[in-house]
């Protein structure tokens, strides 16, 4: 019998015992000189995260020694058993983000799955990085802009992002473009057209989807937006992945001269994960070359020419077929089992957990999927099982190949999966309770800030009993209670626009309700803005509210067109309510921009505008509690309200002070 370390580690080799305890005295003794480093004022955060990262991983790597001890056996295991020989001392799925390579911290970071990819992206070599702001996409843009070398924007929205990426793509430098799910929906039709005329240089497109719609209107599944499209999609499970995969999405679209989907989701985009990194201060990225040449028949896309382009399209799909059967990002990990399951993005986590014996073929790129791969591997296992949150987008492929698995008649269609979910679904015992708190939690209904001036208007609106055609942000809170004050809420833009409909078709007279749109300053410019000119070119009658908080808030302050800002504070000019409704032809008696803290300008200016007809432009311009908390932290509160006239301020009619 093997000798014991101590009564809780008995059987495991004293061999492996000895070299755990070895390295983590190397962790020990490493931190101690960098602790004392700190002593004189030289250790950074980022180191000191780094050494917390190191002393965690070596715990770990003795915690599961004593978890697994029967696989390392006694003393007669002085070298490494087969079972791990060439393996890493965590098994996939359970500390896969525990990277072992020595003890040179610089090389690991503590990042977000949008941070990964930001990182990622960098270290392809991207020249371009841009996007819309929308939850839970929206950190990639900010962290890349940190990265040398990197020209960043923010875009107006999601199409002109796309079509700005696209146009550095073809003139030869590497672009990212990043967007929540429904995101997509607003750059479609660049997205389609451009799996025509390929790329040149790396064009790869971030799809922030949401299951369980934590900060979204719908929940879609964007995985069939590449089936549709004909573009390929890679798909990760963990950051170091996210980091990994968005190299590889480039060199994919490169390869095939395509746009590539990278898909991910709320939980990887948010969760963090020790990640491998190159150190932007010792590193320069290979970047593709710069050169736009005259090539119409492949850029420009009249029908003689994309009847053509179809062609190589079917083709590289073909290509791309055949491409992913031995690609590194689809492996698969062979059980002991009858069970085996097929799955993708962050559920591979969730199956190791739960079915820890079953094989897994673990998909890293989710279209085109790997035909022979996939049958290989169903062959080798009684059962198989798709596992995939959402649409049953690999389940359907994989039947229609005459494949039999269980899918979506096991596993939930509605929203987004944990360890406890697939426990239910087939019928396993419930994990053990962990610590349940001794007093019971309030729940907490979102609401807008406290403080936050816009709240008023929707008061005033439930007041006077208007119908309010809502839109995406903030104030998409004005429905709950105390304010409850909104009527529809469908997209970005829709407010303006769903109210000309209603104004169209509601009957008239004195028993009309009467109709605003509330919109804020992000989303005017995102898509309200031909919304409003729609409603002046077509002589409808309406009285349309921008709600101007300088900012974007809700996706966590970023500017916008209307904030006098850019990416990084950088000062930009902002649109003019008062020229804007000029060249509308909007009347001057019709125009309002007024100070948004004040509630009897506002009443008053509601009250007053209801009663004309026509198209009534009313502006509520006052900070956000939060951007203004941000800005005193900086220093740049003052001169903000200033420049933005969002000091209290007179109100204003028709560009003239009363």
């Amino acid at each position: 019998m093997a000798k014991s370390w101590n009564s809780g580690y008995a059987d495991v080799s004293i061999a492996r015992i000895a070299r755990e305890i070895a390295d983590v005295a190397d962790v020990l003794y490493f931190s101690a000189r960098k602790l004392g480093h700190a002593r004189g004022g030289g250790m950074s955060v980022r180191e000191m995260e780094a050494i917390a990262v190191q002393v965690e991983y070596a715990i770990d790597r003795i915690t599961w020694l004593h978890e697994n001890r029967e696989l390392v056996g006694g003393l007669e295991f002085v070298e490494e058993p087969e079972v791990l020989r060439g393996q890493p001392v965590a098994p996939p799925g359970v500390h896969c983000q525990r990277l072992q390579k020595g003890l040179d911290v610089s090389t690991r970071k503590l990042l977000s799955g949008n941070e990964a990819i930001a990182l990622g992206a960098w270290e392809a070599g991207v020249a371009l990085g841009c996007g819309y702001p929308g939850t839970p996409s929206t950190e990639i843009v900010e962290a890349l802009f940190e990265y040398p070398d990197v020209y960043c924007e923010w875009s107006v929205n999601e199409k002109v992002a796309y079509e700005v990426a696209l146009g550095a793509a073809v003139a030869g430098g590497r672009a990212l473009v990043t967007m929540k799910h429904v995101g997509v929906n607003v750059a479609a039709d660049p997205l389609f057209t451009s799996a025509y005329t390929g790329v040149n240089a790396g064009l790869v497109v971030v799809t922030a989807d949401d299951p369980s719609m934590h900060s979204s209107q719908n929940e879609q599944d964007n995985r069939n937006y590449a089936v549709a499209a004909k573009i390929p999609m890679f798909e990760p499970s963990d950051g170091e992945e996210a980091r990994a995969f968005t190299a590889a999405a480039f060199r994919m679209s490169e390869e095939f001269d395509t746009p590539v989907f990278l898909r991910t989701t709320t939980r990887l985009s948010h969760s963090k994960f020790v990640v491998e990194a190159s150190d932007p201060a010792t590193t320069t990225p290979e970047r593709h070359h710069v050169e736009l040449t005259h090539n119409p028949t492949k850029y420009v896309m009249i029908p003689g020419h994309a009847r053509a382009r179809r062609v190589v399209l079917e083709r590289r799909l073909e290509a791309l077929r055949e491409a992913v059967e031995t690609h590194p990002a689809n492996r698969v990990e062979h059980g002991t089992g009858s069970v085996g399951v097929i799955t993708s993005g962050v559920p591979y986590s969730y199956v190791k957990e739960v079915l820890p014996e079953a094989g897994v073929l673990k998909l890293g790129i989710v279209h085109p999927l790997p035909r022979r791969m996939i049958a290989d591997f169903a062959a080798r296992y009684e059962t198989i099982h798709v596992v995939e949150e959402l649409d049953p987008v690999i389940e359907t492929q994989v039947k229609a190949w005459g494949i039999d698995c269980h899918g979506k008649d096991t596993f939930p269609s509605i929203g987004e999966f944990s360890p406890e979910v697939l426990r239910a679904s087939l019928s396993l015992p419930a994990a053990p309770a962990g610590a349940t708190p001794g007093i019971a939690v309030t729940p907490r209904v979102p609401g807008l800030c406290v403080g936050c001036p816009h709240g008023v208007v929707f008061t005033a609106l439930r007041e006077r009993d208007m119908l309010v055609s809502g839109d995406i942000g903030c104030y998409s809170l004005g429905v709950l209670p105390p304010y409850s004050a909104m009527d529809t809420l469908v997209d970005m833009g829709a407010s303006i626009t769903m109210a000309q409909g209603m104004d169209a078709v509601l009957p008239k007279g004195a028993e009309r309700p009467r109709v605003a749109a509330v919109i804020g300053d992000s989303t005017f410019a995102h898509s309200g803005l031909t919304g409003l000119l729609n409603a002046c070119w077509n002589k409808r009658d309406g009285l349309y509210i921008v709600l101007d908080n300088a900012t974007t808030a809700m996706t966590g302050t970023q500017p916008n067109p209307l904030s006098g800002e850019r990416i990084g504070r950088e000062l930009a000019p902002s649109l003019d309510y008062v020229h804007l409704a000029k060249a509308f032809n909007i009347p001057d008696e019709n125009v309002r921009i007024i100070d948004g803290t004040d509630r009897g300008i506002i009443e008053e200016a509601i009250d007053d505008l209801a009663g004309k007809s026509g198209v009534r432009f009313l502006a509520v311009i006052a900070m956000c509690v939060i951007e203004a908390k941000d800005l005193r932290k900086i220093g740049g509160y003052e001169e903000k309200k200033e420049r933005r006239s969002l000091i209290p301020i007179s109100a204003i009619v028709g560009g003239s002070d009363d």
